[in-house]
């Protein structure tokens, strides 16, 4: 009888581990690297395979700003929205898109479009578990390159939905 219990247990354990969400999914902060304070906050998901993040707010503008630096800029192959770039919202449009699963917390081979200058990025997501020393909280690598691991990361921290929308 033991034994039947142990092999339930195991299916179980195995069976929410299949149910359980990436990491990398949720709500996040942007944090400016100069003065680390919070610049915007972003929701990421996956669909279709693929993992996606748009912004929900932004430190000093409104809902329906425009990317009006993006002007003359895309739409990329493979970009979420059609439409011209300077004529998207910064809140509410999907910037990151595309990203293909590495493994668990790891997105890869995708793409960020800076909706200041509408420029296109490759992009690779990378979670960070909390640990007390350098990661503080949960935390995302965010890495933006322009290909040859020549690029920048920021580091994004985790946040709740009702936190993320409130952002100002």
């Amino acid at each position: 009888m033991k034994k039947v219990y142990m092999v339930l247990a195991v299916l179980l354990v195995c069976a929410s581990a299949c149910f359980t969400a990436d990491p990398v999914f949720g709500y996040w902060v942007s944090i400016d690297e100069e003065t680390n304070k919070p610049t915007g906050a972003w929701r990421i998901w996956e669909e279709g395979g693929k993992l996606y993040g748009k912004m929900v707010s932004l430190v000093g503008y409104a809902a329906d700003q425009k990317a009006v630096g993006a002007k003359g800029r895309g739409p990329y192959d493979g970009f979420p929205q059609s439409g011209n770039m300077e004529d998207m919202t910064v809140i509410g449009t999907t910037w990151i898109y595309d990203l293909e699963k590495k493994e668990e917390g790891v997105w890869h081979k995708g793409y960020i479009v800076d909706p200041n200058n509408g420029k296109r990025y490759k992009c690779k997501i990378t979670f960070r578990k909390a640990n007390g020393k350098k990661y503080k909280t949960d935390t995302l690598e965010m890495r933006g390159e322009i290909g040859a691991g020549i690029g920048r990361s920021q580091f994004w921290t985790a946040t709740t939905e009702a936190e993320a929308f409130a952002l100002k």
